[in-house]
């Protein structure tokens, strides 16, 4: 009923209000993963460095070391985790003298452990760790290196040639992937508006809305996606995942939590819709395109997808340069990109590989740009359709840093969307978008 409508989309918007205010004031106090990434990036610059031809080594870094004690230096010790703390106390160039005082400052056991034996190190020069000490950190391989250095270990056994090379292969991968994407982007990017200025307008295809209006979508968004997708579902999936994950690794726990914490936040706002739908035609036909995916055919929608990825990569990539120059320490990255950057379980690495580029960018698409997108341009036109979804889109991440790289992503996918008829276009495109992110964070692992 009207009146019931109206009731329980104000409520909705009241609570997500608060729960989107919660969340970005939330966001300032998580750390960014900025500066892990370009830890990650020294540490493998550091492994790769005998593979790395004298003539390239200026481009990549010719001292490593010096490299990373600026780094951590920059963040300041008490700030660092405890891996950060013991590398900068190996790192360190300084006579800090170091004391069973700052063992108590380490939570984890096994960094305690190197403390002690670093403290039994400066006091006698022939002092050598058992080999169990150091095979406690044969999946690090950076501080099993450093503390090999150090101790007078045969790192070789471990820094071996084809390490280097691997790492090697990394660091131009990283390097190049962005390179080469922003190069043919820019390209395409300044192609397609040169088209659009000599023809003074741009063609946007066909799109049928949903017969629903603006407290529907309020209803949508703020009473599905919020209320019941962010707030109660949350409640419920961590408790079953909990219940069945009791026995296996915390990384494998936490990848399934994030796994069905996606399909249990898309469960009420695609059942909104389902009955939305129902309600207006009287009934839902699965076979209808209600959404408009258009996979007819499958390559048009891939390559309108792949040409829109490509394109926005390097506006994405501007504005995030420009949020780096004029706000130095950016808070609030999503503690996923964290969760990947540190994770060393493949099991797990294929839930979060699923989860963020495939369940995440179809769930997302359907209800911003198969849904939102489409009844905003209807009833106020395309532009302010595509800024305003967008904005929600952005808005819907809870992050203040993250903010402005990702409007500009989705107005790169309300175009995509717009302009290709096509929302598998848009899937695709988004599903690139979190894949090459995924892929970065997988090769910076050391």
């Amino acid at each position: 009923m009207p009146k019931q409508k109206i009731i329980l989309a104000v409520i909705s918007l009241l609570i997500t209000f608060f729960v989107w205010q919660q969340g970005l004031k939330d966001s300032l106090e998580r750390p960014s993963v900025v500066f892990d990434i370009s830890q990650k990036e020294i540490e493998i610059t550091e492994l790769a460095l005998p593979s790395i031809p004298n003539d390239l080594k200026k481009l990549f870094s010719n001292n490593p070391s010096d490299d990373m004690r600026f780094a951590l230096s920059k963040v300041g010790f008490d700030k660092l985790t405890d891996r950060g703390r013991l590398i900068s106390i190996i790192l360190s160039k300084e006579s800090k003298e170091i004391n069973n005082e700052l063992v108590n400052q380490f939570d984890s056991q096994i960094y305690r452990d190197a403390i002690k034996n670093i403290i039994k190190g400066n006091l006698d020069d022939s002092f050598k760790p058992s080999e169990e000490f150091f095979y406690q950190f044969r999946n690090d391989r950076y501080l099993y290196y450093l503390l090999s250095k150090n101790f007078g270990h045969n790192e070789t056994q471990f820094i071996s040639l084809k390490t280097s090379q691997i790492m090697f292969l990394k660091l131009i991968i990283i390097r190049l992937i962005p390179l080469l994407t922003i190069l043919i982007g820019s390209s395409l990017l300044i192609k397609n508006l040169w088209r659009v200025l000599k023809s003074k307008s741009i063609y946007w295809k066909e799109f049928t809305p949903l017969k629903l209006d603006l407290i529907d979508m309020i209803l949508l968004i703020s009473g599905g996606f919020v209320v019941l997708g962010e707030v109660f579902s949350p409640l419920l999936s961590i408790t079953i995942v909990d219940f069945f994950t009791k026995d296996l690794s915390n990384e494998i726990s936490q990848a399934l939590k994030i796994f069905f914490g996606y399909i249990f936040m898309a469960l009420p706002p695609l059942f909104i819709v389902f009955k939305q739908i129902k309600f207006i035609d009287k009934e839902f036909i699965l076979k209808k395109d209600y959404f408009q995916f258009n996979f007819k055919p499958i390559y048009k929608g891939l390559l309108d997808g792949i040409r829109g990825w490509i394109m926005i990569i390097p506006i994405v990539l501007l504005t995030s340069l420009v949020m780096n120059y004029f706000i130095e320490n950016q808070m609030g990255s999503n503690p996923l990109l964290e969760i990947v950057l540190n994770n060393n379980n493949y099991f797990a690495f294929l839930i979060l590989f699923i989860t963020t580029t495939l369940i995440a960018p179809l769930f997302e698409e359907i209800i911003f740009r198969g849904v939102l997108l489409p009844i905003l341009s209807r009833d106020f036109g395309k532009i302010i359709g595509i800024v305003f979804s967008s904005f929600i889109f952005a808005l819907a991440h809870l992050s203040f840093s993250e903010f402005p790289p990702l409007f500009v992503l989705g107005v790169g996918l309300a175009c995509t969307r717009l302009i290709s008829g096509r929302l598998i276009s848009s899937v695709v495109m988004h599903s690139l978008w979190n894949g090459l992110t995924f892929l970065n964070l997988f090769l910076l692992r050391t």
